[in-house]
């Protein structure tokens, strides 16, 4: 069923994923977080790229 996902899908589940951790408990780490969806939705090493920016993006905003 992986393969029938279109592309990207696992990387938007995975931010989904991360942002309801987040919600749950605000005082998680976001790097083990990060590393922990990458294997849960088998990302590849230019999605946890893209994870580790958006997520080092956001906390620049506070």
């Amino acid at each position: 069923m992986h393969d029938l996902l279109p592309d990207g899908e696992d990387l938007r589940r995975a931010v989904k994923w991360i942002a309801g951790h987040l919600q749950e408990n605000p005082e998680l780490r976001l790097p083990p977080l990060i590393q922990e969806a990458v294997f849960k939705f088998d990302l590849s090493p230019r999605d946890a790229d893209f994870l580790i920016d958006l997520y080092r993006r956001d906390k620049g905003k506070e």
